[in-house]
C-alpha cells in the first residue's frame, strides 16, 4: 500500500507540471472563443477570428494547427503517452518544471486583466476597414502588446514542462508569428491612429517596459 502511495506521488510530481499547463492553455483558448462568440452576439463581427485581409487569413492556416498542438501536447506529456523527454526528469529538473507551471498560471491570470481592459476593442486579428478605440491605459500604459508578451511567457512555460522536439518546434512558430503579428498590428494602428499612436510607439515598449512611471499622452507630458 506504501509503495503504491509512493508510486502514484511519483507520478503525480512528475506528471503534474504538464497537466498543469494543459489546462491552463485549454482555458486560455476555451476563454479566447467565448470572447469571440460574446463579441459577435453584441457588435455582429467576430472579433476578426477569421481576418478580412488575405495574409491575417493565410497565417491563420497556420497558426491553427500550431494552438491544437499546444493544447494537446501537454496532455498527452501528462498522461504518459508522449513522455516529456527520453529520460525520467531528475529533481531540480521536477522544480523548474513546476516553476514554468506556476508562471502559466501567472500569465493566464494576467492576461484576463488585459483582456478586460481592452473590453470591445478586443480583436483577433487585422481589419483595414475597422478602427477601435486605442487602449493606452493599465498594462497598455507600459507595454505595447501585454498579450502576446504573456502568450509568450505562457509557451515559454509549455516549453520548459514539455521539453520535446515537437513542443519545441510548435513553440518556436508561434513566438515567430506572435513577432510578425504584433508588427503588422503596429502599422495598422499607426495607419488608423495617426500621430497619437506613433507619439505612444516612441514611448511604450513592444513586449517589456522602458520604465516603470507608465505612459501618458503627448498632451499631459506638455
Amino acid at each position: 500500500m506504501i509503495s503504491l502511495l509512493i508510486m502514484l506521488a511519483a507520478s503525480a510530481c512528475e506528471h503534474g507540471p504538464s497537466l498543469t499547463v494543459g489546462f491552463v492553455v485549454a482555458y486560455y483558448w476555451w476563454k479566447v472563443i467565448r470572447m469571440v462568440r460574446k463579441m459577435r452576439k453584441s457588435t455582429g463581427r467576430a472579433a476578426n477570428f477569421i481576418p478580412t485581409e488575405p495574409l491575417g487569413r493565410a497565417l491563420r492556416l497556420l497558426w491553427q494547427p500550431v494552438v491544437l498542438l499546444w493544447i494537446v501536447l501537454p496532455f498527452l506529456a501528462g498522461f504518459g503517452i508522449h513522455k516529456p523527454s527520453i529520460i525520467n526528469p531528475l529533481w531540480h529538473e521536477l522544480i523548474s518544471q513546476w516553476l514554468a507551471a506556476a508562471v502559466a498560471v501567472f500569465a493566464l491570470l494576467a492576461t484576463r486583466v488585459c483582456w478586460k481592459r481592452m473590453g470591445t476593442s478586443w480583436r483577433m486579428g487585422i481589419d483595414p476597414n475597422e478602427k477601435t478605440s486605442l487602449i493606452i491605459t493599465g498594462p497598455y500604459a507600459y507595454v505595447r502588446h501585454p498579450i502576446y508578451a504573456l502568450s509568450t511567457l505562457l509557451m515559454l512555460a509549455t516549453m520548459v514542462t514539455v521539453p520535446n522536439p515537437l513542443m519545441m518546434i510548435v513553440g518556436v512558430i508561434h513566438l515567430l508569428l506572435l513577432q510578425w503579428e504584433a508588427r503588422r498590428e503596429e502599422q495598422h494602428l499607426i495607419n488608423v491612429h495617426g500621430e497619437i499612436y506613433r507619439d505612444y510607439y516612441k514611448h511604450v515598449g513592444r513586449f517589456l517596459p522602458r520604465g516603470f512611471s507608465g505612459y501618458s499622452s503627448a498632451e499631459t507630458r506638455r
